[in-house]
């Protein structure tokens, strides 16, 4: 998944999304609203993680969904 794809499926991946970072709040999904470094920043933010670290979580992530979405 890309990052337009991200942003196109961003209503559909906010559940998922909040799910795997619980300590994201609506708001922080509202701001972040699929943009994708939006997501990792805060993922850096509130879990105390290297960029690098949220970036790994966040592609696993990603290819997570469109794995899942093909089966």
């Amino acid at each position: 998944m890309n990052q337009d794809q991200l942003e196109g499926k961003w209503k559909e991946l906010k559940g998922s999304v909040k799910e795997k970072w619980g300590k994201l709040t609506n708001d922080h999904l509202d701001e972040i609203n699929g943009k994708q470094e939006k997501l990792i920043g805060r993922i850096q933010h509130e879990y105390g993680v290297s960029k690098e670290e949220a970036q790994n979580q966040v592609k696993l992530f990603m290819d997570d969904f469109s794995k899942n979405k093909t089966h």
